[in-house]
C-alpha cells in the first residue's frame, strides 16, 4: 500500500506519520487489490484555518484508489487524532458497503441463473 501524507497549516512529526500509517494499514485488509495492483492511499491532514483557536479546526481527509474505484472519506474534529480516527472508520464504512453491494450483485445473477437452469426461460 502507498500512502502519501501532506499536510496544510501544520508540521508533520514522526508522530503523526506513524499514527496514520498505522491507522491507513489496518484498513487495507478491507480492500482487496488484484495480485498485481497496488493500493494508492493519499491523506492530507491539518488545520481549517490558523485564527481559530476552539471548535471543529483539524481536518482529515482520504483519498484511495483499489481496483479502479475511488474512495473518498474526510472528517472535522477539535482533535488531530479524533479526526485521523473517524476519517479511517468513515473509509472502512464505504469500502465494507461496496464489498457488500457487490456480493449482492453477484448473488443476485447467480440466483437469476439458477432459476434459468431449473425451470428454463421464462417469459
Amino acid at each position: 500500500m502507498n500512502i502519501k501524507i501532506t499536510t496544510t497549516n501544520i508540521e508533520l512529526t514522526s508522530a503523526i506519520e506513524s499514527y496514520v500509517d498505522e491507522k491507513m494499514r489496518s484498513v487495507e485488509k478491507f480492500a482487496i487489490p488484484h495480485e498485481n495492483e497496488e493500493p494508492v492511499v493519499s491523506v492530507e491532514i491539518g488545520k481549517t484555518t490558523n485564527h481559530h483557536q476552539s471548535g471543529d479546526v483539524f481536518r482529515a481527509d482520504v483519498n484511495m484508489k483499489v481496483r479502479g474505484k475511488h474512495f473518498r472519506a474526510t472528517s472535522e474534529k477539535d482533535d488531530l487524532y479524533a479526526a485521523i480516527d473517524d476519517m479511517r472508520n468513515e473509509l472502512v464504512r464505504e469500502l465494507s458497503s461496496h464489498k457488500e453491494k457487490t456480493r449482492t450483485l453477484v448473488r443476485r445473477g447467480a440466483g437469476m441463473i439458477k432459476n434459468m437452469l431449473r425451470f428454463g426461460r421464462e417469459k
